[in-house]
């Protein structure tokens, strides 16, 4: 409940501000110094108010909208560029690097923070704020429409016995039922059995504890048969591999569930789609 109040009361102090600076008639400009706050801008604000994007806005590995930011200027990660472009405010979360964030302030720019995302109505509120901030609540609205179809369509997928999937990454990362990923399973039907490794939040486990914890299938990031690293060849440790052959692995990329925005839309339908893919 008292989250649920400080983000109203940051929805409105965000309006406020916008109505105090923003000359009437006008939309607002923004410089964006996160990934995930730059995927939201992406989405919802007309090119010309996008006056800059984080560092990581063209990495295809963090950001589903890599490619459309490419024609959109690159922000080094300090104040200073942002400075000098002026927005009428900045959007950032509150993982962005804090010196900045506060030099920003400082310099009396109005900086709106979002939280990580934890769950789909997260990615719900988050959508409808930016598109209030960027005064563009129609397509917030359109997005919400697709994301709530999405919702339906993942619901229906999953029939039969209660299936039990660990979303596991690099060097054995789980993500426990604070995460996003933890709600997309549950919107699904899916359970995921981290608490039963001691990861109720989430964090690295061992390959032991992963094979003892032994769920019906494990999620990942990549099905490429080839390890880049010593990160990625964890998931491709002899033992897993017997365990979980590719029918035994939903893969959901990363970069749909990095950040909660429009891509959760898709993360859901590649859920969708691969949850039938095991079933068959």
């Amino acid at each position: 409940m008292r989250r649920a109040i400080d983000r109203a009361f940051a929805s409105f102090l965000a309006g406020f501000l916008l109505c105090s600076v923003v000359p009437a008639g006008a939309k607002p400009r923004v410089a964006s110094i996160n990934v995930c706050t730059d995927q939201l801008l992406l989405a919802l604000a007309d090119p010309d108010q996008i006056v800059g994007l984080s560092p990581a806005s063209r990495n295809p590995t963090f950001s589903y909208a890599a490619a459309a930011a490419t024609q959109y200027h690159r922000l080094s990660g300090q104040a200073e560029d942002v400075l000098v472009l002026d927005p009428d405010f900045v959007v950032a979360s509150q993982f962005t690097r804090r010196a900045t964030r506060e030099l920003l302030k400082a310099k009396s720019f109005r900086v709106i923070e979002f939280d990580v995302a934890t769950s789909i109505d997260d990615v719900r509120e988050q959508i409808r704020r930016m598109g209030e901030l960027v005064e563009h609540p129609d397509r917030a609205t359109a997005i919400l429409d697709r994301l709530d179809a999405a919702v339906e369509r993942v619901r229906a997928a999953h029939v039969g016995r209660p299936l039990s999937v660990l979303p596991l990454s690099r060097r054995g990362w789980v993500s426990g039922a604070s995460s996003l990923m933890n709600s997309l399973l549950e919107t699904a039907g899916l359970t995921n059995p981290a608490a039963r490794l001691g990861r109720a939040t989430s964090g690295y486990a061992s390959l032991e504890l992963i094979v003892s914890a032994h769920p019906d299938l494990i999620l990942i990031a990549d099905d490429s048969p080839v390890a880049e690293d010593q990160g990625s060849a964890f998931l491709l440790h002899p033992a897993l591999l017997e365990l979980y052959p590719p029918e035994k692995r939903l893969v959901v990329p990363g970069r749909l569930t990095v950040c909660g925005g429009p891509m959760v839309v898709h993360a859901l339908e590649r859920l969708t789609a691969e949850i039938k893919r095991v079933s068959r």
